[in-house]
């Protein structure tokens, strides 16, 4: 199957095998079908959502299978990856050995529409600043869908596109490193650039395999595209000299060249009008004034009115699972940053707070130094460190804070009750991956704020 022009790939009788069975599997293989291929879905793992996820496939004439990968998989003109699938699986090196092509989910859903795409990446603050952006793009003229690394696969939004075309619409994607790894043509018309922090490290060998998997996204762009990116970032220092499209940063900090700055009271413009004041924007914190400047640069460049963005700035309150305040029982702030799935996260979710906090950490450990907390150590009342991390976090901050050791996120919800006092924050900012004991950081923080209601309910 000849790939290597997109507009001239074709579908239709071909075989197409998806790798994985998970939201991105199945959207991608429901895009597939609807394109006349013929698919076919495998997944190495079993399990209740799995076993539904078949079922489907096989009502709309889609087969399969779970619990292992048969020789089936290598009858293939083309591989579909999903995202948790590494370069280097044995599967992956098999087909590759048998000139298999092979592309992920979003380089495969792009393959099908021809809507600009506005891609983000980074370590930290991709969901908050996707989710800014997308509403920034709902106007009259312009149609954000937001879709990729945020539970929504590409590929859905894609084929409702085909099946009910709008020619206002606009992708918005969040792009995980993950989703970079199998790339071909896939092309934004804007790439946006957060910041570049220790992570996925359980994944790559070292920090330069991470940043060159984030930095996959821009290969293919031109003269006619452009990368925003964080200028307070000293890891984007000249790093993107060499490439054609459009340079613009966007800073908290520095003024040259940026679409809006800051002061100690407002943004402004570059015509030195003011955009918004600072006390008028909805979502606290820094990190979070960084990314809507983002978000506001590249609203700028898709011709968003700055009254719009203005709106969208006073009145945007966030996404779960990052800093949501979950209750207050008997004084005590109970929070949940179970998106915190790194220990620069966990940094900036202890500056976002000037009180007392027990921080429950833990989960499957991704790689980092938990010592990275240590000088927010003053304001930490304790440690609630549990799960397969529990080790790693004792060894790192034992000495220096109050830590104690559970098996599981439940019992140490449970003893933080006791530990905390009006006024302390319980803070869930795990800074590790949840698939120890839990789907993904959805699952984690639904279930964290479910057993602090379970507190409320004991008092």
């Amino acid at each position: 199957m000849n790939i290597s022009t997109r507009n001239e790939i074709e579908l239709k009788n071909k075989n197409v095998i998806v790798i994985g069975l998970g939201k991105s599997g199945c959207g991608a293989a429901k895009l597939a079908h609807y394109l006349k291929a013929n698919v076919f879905v495998s997944d190495q793992k079993n399990g209740i959502e799995l076993e539904k996820n078949l079922s489907m496939m096989r009502s709309i004439g889609v087969d399969g299978e779970i619990e292992g990968h048969s020789e089936k998989i290598y009858d293939a003109d083309l591989w579909v990856i999903s995202p948790g699938v590494p370069q280097n699986a044995p599967i992956i090196v098999k087909a590759k050995e048998r000139n298999i092509p092979i592309v992920g989910e979003i380089e495969f859903s792009s393959w099908f529409t021809s809507a600009p795409i506005l891609a983000i990446t980074g370590s930290n603050g991709k969901t908050t600043t996707a989710h800014a952006l997308t509403e920034m793009c709902k106007t009259k003229e312009t149609h954000g869908v937001l879709a990729g690394n945020v539970g929504i696969p590409f590929s859905e939004k894609v084929l409702e596109d085909l099946k009910a075309s709008d020619p206002k619409r606009i992708f918005i994607l969040e792009i995980s490193s993950f989703q970079m790894e199998f790339i071909l043509h896939f092309k934004p018309f804007i790439s946006l650039f957060l910041n570049i922090t220790p992570d996925h490290l359980d994944r790559y060998e070292t920090m330069e395999e991470y940043e060159s998997a984030k930095l996959q996204m821009i290969q293919n762009q031109s003269s006619d595209d452009m990368i925003v990116f964080n200028a307070d970032d000293p890891c984007f220092e000249n790093r993107f000299d060499e490439y054609p499209s459009t340079i613009i940063p966007f800073s908290l900090y520095k003024k040259e060249n940026v679409i809006f700055s800051v002061n100690q009271s407002k943004i402004y413009t570059q015509e030195n009008d003011k955009l918004i004041y600072l006390n008028e924007i909805a979502l606290p914190g820094k990190h979070n004034l960084s990314n809507l400047l983002a978000a506001a640069t590249v609203a700028h460049f898709m011709h968003i009115p700055n009254k719009h963005i203005e709106k969208i700035m006073a009145t945007f309150t966030g996404v779960p699972h990052r800093l949501e305040p979950v209750v207050t029982l008997q004084g005590v702030d109970y929070v949940n940053d179970s998106k915190a799935t790194n220990i620069d996260s966990v940094k900036v979710a202890l500056d976002s707070f000037n009180k007392s906090i027990i921080l429950i950490l833990g989960g499957q450990y991704k790689g980092g130094n938990f010592k990275k907390l240590l000088p927010h150590a003053n304001n930490i009342k304790a440690v609630l460190a549990y799960g397969q991390a529990h080790q790693t976090i004792e060894t790192a901050l034992g000495d220096a804070v109050r830590l104690y050791i559970f098996d599981n996120l439940k019992d140490a919800v449970s003893k933080s009750q006791s530990l905390a006092s009006p006024g302390d924050i319980v803070l869930l900012s795990p800074g590790c991956a949840s698939f120890d004991q839990f789907d993904n950081f959805e699952h984690r923080g639904d279930l964290f704020k479910q057993w602090v209601s379970q507190l409320e309910e004991q008092k």
